[in-house]
């Protein structure tokens, strides 16, 4: 390279993005003067090429990368060497004064264009894939766009290991800890006073899903979080409150179900019935998507790791039980 400052910009501060590129395709990267050396087996040391071509094609138009920006866009070149960055590095989900956001991988800005084409979408996935941020953002934007008249955020109120009735308050206080990721997210976006106003007002809603019976919501963007932790009944009876100019984003994340035993999601169920219906589309998210700490798409992936073994020595046990039931005698006759 003979740009000595985007060759710098490239490589990263003491060649730490190098660094990045090493622990994701497992080869080994250095600078030599002006030149990036690469070296390990051929597949690999293409794909981190690639990685680094890409990247320099959007450094050469003057878009800055931060490390976690560098670290996420290879992650995701690893995953699918055809994405191509600049298709949604430069696609503004919501521009306010107060916050620019954009997608952070292919994964999130399919889902942000399913959110624009469809009005109910399932975001599935891990902790951390942005799921429910890019959902708000996009109910934020159609507001200030005067598309909607008004958003609701909801929940349910699932005792994740603690019981809801030891809390002290009424019920509006009790419930307000699991509204708080809703409220996070939003003033995240909106200056304070103008979010509690609007709050005020009605036009933006946090509610528990309980207080969503019985209504018929209109010309609303509807958000559904912790979806996981709906029961059928509750699920379907989400659905069927959407009205006429409304959108409905339905979040969650399947391996985090805290329902009583016995008790199944309504998540998993509404994919797996509507997931062929016209006009509702389903966004997967995986590790590779996960956008906080570099840490917890480890911890993801550990997770996974986990249960897949247990679900395959699960298997195992369960295929002897089968061969050994078939092979027994029925009870009450001779060998």
């Amino acid at each position: 390279m003979d740009d000595a400052d985007l060759l710098i910009r490239l490589t990263g501060p003491g060649a730490g993005h190098l660094d990045v590129l090493e622990s994701e395709f497992g080869i080994t990267a250095g600078v030599r003067g002006n030149t990036i050396h690469l070296r390990g087996p051929k597949d690999e040391v293409h794909g981190a090429e690639t990685a680094l071509l890409e990247i320099l094609g959007l450094l050469e138009k003057g878009k800055g990368f931060s490390e976690r920006e560098v670290e996420r866009s290879i992650r995701a070149l690893r995953a699918n060497p055809e994405v191509k960055l600049s298709e949604f590095v430069s696609d503004v989900v919501l521009g306010t004064p107060r916050k620019t956001i954009t997608a952070k991988g292919p994964t999130q800005h399919a889902y942000v264009q399913q959110m624009r084409e469809h009005d109910i979408v399932f975001g599935i996935g891990p902790a951390g894939t942005g799921k429910t941020y890019l959902a708000m953002a996009m109910a934020v934007r159609a507001l200030l766009e005067k598309r909607v008249k008004r958003i609701l955020l909801t929940r349910p109120a699932v005792e994740a290991g603690e019981k809801l009735g030891f809390l002290p308050g009424d019920l509006a206080e009790k419930v307000n800890p699991y509204l708080r990721p809703l409220y996070d997210a939003l003033h995240d976006m909106m200056d304070f006073e103008r979010a509690q106003l609007l709050v005020q007002r009605g036009v933006i809603e946090v509610a528990p899903l309980a207080f969503m019976r019985g209504r018929t919501l209109n010309d609303a963007f509807v958000i559904l979080d912790e979806a996981q932790n709906t029961s059928i009944e509750q699920m379907r009876m989400f659905l069927t409150r959407l009205g006429f100019g409304s959108k409905a984003v339905v979040t969650g994340d399947v391996t985090q179900v805290d329902l009583p035993s016995g008790t199944r999601s309504g998540l998993g169920d509404a994919v797996r019935v509507l997931e062929n219906v016209e006009g509702i589309a389903v966004t997967r998210f995986t590790d590779v998507d996960v956008v906080r700490h570099p840490l917890v798409a480890r911890i993801v992936r550990a997770y996974e790791a986990r249960d897949a073994a247990r679900d395959a020595v699960r298997a195992l046990r369960d295929a002897a039980q089968g061969a050994q039931d078939g092979t027994g005698d029925a009870p009450g006759t001779s060998g």
